[in-house]
Formats: structure tokens, sequence, C-alpha cells
């Protein structure tokens, strides 16, 4: 009951923002009030057997954001302090994503003691990863990681190359026994059978993965990856939440809570990152995710039928490797 009765004061507080931010098509900065109350009503899971307890959004740091752009230094500072103010605590980069990290590194080291911090690398060898770990500490100004993960694993080749004598797993495991690394993950957007074969070959602690309402209708869905997920509880990570947007076209999704509402009502889904163009797509980012209840089969159908014939336009990513 109490728990409720804090949802619809939460409700009540935000009012004001107006349906534009609901909708992730806001333009007006939310009070102090507002920021404060989606705060402390975001709803928090369990990340899987890790045992550490999120947001259920995450900021991400790579695609259409400042922190993946050059010479955009205050907006990326203005994107992650509001983020913190928000209440997110999770931060999502990569070595490969432009200046993210060392914007990252400018503002989150004061506050590294409560926040989540991933990064990844696209090395498949043990020294290639080594490297891009050592960079990666540098640019964030930090010692440690939360979570390390293989970023975007496409191939049966790349698997082999990484769990082979010399491989990216080698790098993991020692960085895991120096406590550099709290935690492993492997990520991928081009084929959900690749990671569900990483899951088997290696204990790792996480997935992320592309969980959005037009993948479902991929002829290789992700969504398939999350029973064996469940099984060896795994925690899960979902991207392309949006599809960068393509999935508020007229017709198809009618903004973030029903992109939200779609991905985290999917069993085994823990959290998701997502990136924002400014802060004021964040805030309204997170208050769809402050607002989330789970949604019921019938309102998840209706989204799977809006989706069915855009979902080729909108898993754009599959093709990435």
């Amino acid at each position: 009951m109490s728990h409720n009765r804090t949802r619809r004061q939460f409700l009540t507080q935000i009012a004001g923002v107006g349906a534009g931010m609901l909708g992730a098509l806001g333009c007006h900065q939310a009070s102090q009030t507002q920021t404060q109350a989606i705060a402390t009503t975001m709803p928090e899971r369990i990340l899987g057997k890790t045992g550490e307890r999120l947001p259920i959004l995450g900021l991400g740091g790579g695609g259409k954001t400042p922190l993946s752009w050059p010479n955009a230094e205050d907006k990326a500072a203005q994107l992650v302090e509001k983020a913190i103010s928000l209440g997110i605590r999770y931060f999502d980069t990569a070595a490969s994503y432009g200046p993210s990290e060392a914007h990252l590194g400018k503002i989150l080291p004061p506050h590294r003691r409560n926040i989540f911090l991933a990064t990844k690398t696209a090395a498949r060898d043990r020294d290639g990863a080594w490297r891009d770990l050592e960079t990666s500490l540098q640019r964030l100004g930090t010692d440690y990681l939360d979570l390390w993960q293989l970023h975007h694993v496409s191939y049966e080749s790349q698997l082999e190359q990484i769990f082979s004598a010399k491989g990216a797993i080698q790098a993991i495991e020692e960085a895991k026994a120096q406590k550099i690394i709290r935690l492993a993950g492997i990520t991928g957007h081009h084929e959900p059978a690749i990671i569900a074969e990483g899951m088997r070959r290696y204990a790792f602690d996480t997935i992320l993965i592309p969980i959005n309402a037009a993948d479902k209708h991929h002829p290789r869905p992700f969504l398939t990856v999350l029973p064996l997920a469940q099984q060896q509880n795994i925690g899960v990570i979902a991207m392309k939440v949006p599809a960068y947007g393509r999935l508020f076209k007229p017709g198809v999704l009618a903004g973030m809570p029903e992109a939200l509402g779609y991905t985290m009502s999917q069993p085994g889904v823990h959290c998701c990152i997502i990136a924002a163009e400014d802060v004021a797509q964040l805030e309204s980012n997170a208050i769809a995710a402050a607002a989330f209840q789970p949604l019921n089969p019938m309102q998840l159908q209706n989204i799977e039928a809006r989706t069915a014939g855009v979902w080729q336009d909108n898993t754009f990513f599959r093709a990435w490797t």
C-alpha cells in the first residue's frame, strides 16, 4: 500500500512536466522537486547472480549522445551530472566510443563509490584486451571497473579467438584475479546464437543484448536468449530499446513509456541502457523509467501488433558486426 501511495505521489509531482516529456519529446527541464521525485522512485532490480541492485535505467555512452561526440565536453558534462541527480547509477561506455570514456572520466571519479561503471573491449586477444583495459582505466579515472565486457561478439570465429590460449578471456580471468574488474560480460547485437554459445562456454556475469518491440519479429530474435540467461541467473542488460528513436515514428509506439515498458516487461531483463541526445531527453527517459509498471499480456500484444510491419526498419543494428 505504501508503495502505491509513493508511486501516486510521484505521478502527481511530475504531472507539470507534461505529455511531451513523457513522450521523450519535451523541451523543459524538470524542477529540482521533480528531479528528486524521479530519483527516489526509479524502480530497481537485482542484476542476476551479481547481487548488484541497480535502477532499471542506465545511461548509454555511445551512439546519438554528446558523450561520444568530439568537442562536446560541456554538453557531455551536463548530461552526466543530470543523470546522477536523477538517480541513475549505471554508466555504460566502451573503448571504441570516441571520447566517451574521457568525458565520463571528467565527472564520475568523485561519485565512484556510488555508481556502477561498465566499459567494453573489442579486442579478441589477451594482449589487445589488456591494452584496452589499461587505457579505459586511465580515461575513466578509476583503478577498477564494476563490469568489463567483450564488445559486439558476432561470429563463431570470434568466439574461437576469445577462448583460445591467448584469447581475451585470459585477460578477463587475470583482471578478475587482480580485482581490477568485478564482473565480466559479453555483448552483441548481430546473432543471438553466438551470445548463447558464449554463455555456454564461460560463466559470464552479464549479457548486453538488444531487446525491443521490433526485434521480437526478427527471424532470430534476441528474446530467445532469455531462457538460458534465466537458467544461469545471468544479469540481462537490454540495449537498442527505442531503436535510436525509430520506434517513435507515426503509427508505431507512443514514446519511451511504451518502448521501455515493453523491454522491461520481458522475463529475465534486469535493466536497460539508453543514450540521450540532451538533458531534456534524458529527463523524459528517466520519467518513463520511474513511472514504469509491468505491462500485461494484452498491452504487450498490442505493441507487438504495431511493430510487426516495421521490424526490419527497427532492427537495422543486426547488420552491425
